[in-house]
């Protein structure tokens, strides 16, 4: 299983940085507004600016912070 960091650059050109292990879905969450907590969710719409793979969550987690 992969791990995954991403960056998403937000309509108001904020960033926000999360991990996950599907990469795809969650971005699809964010540019949906499939979660309204989300910081993103009134931020929208969002841009993908970089992501990277990690083997596991630990290292992504490190990765993130």
């Amino acid at each position: 299983m992969s791990f995954w960091v991403y960056i998403l650059r937000c309509a108001d050109s904020n960033y926000y940085t999360g991990h996950t292990d599907n990469l795809e879905r969650r971005i699809a969450e964010h540019t949906t507004g499939a979660i309204p907590t989300c910081y993103t969710y009134k931020r929208r719409p969002v841009e993908l600016v970089f992501s990277q793979e990690f083997s596991t969550r630990d290292e992504a987690l490190t990765s993130e912070r």
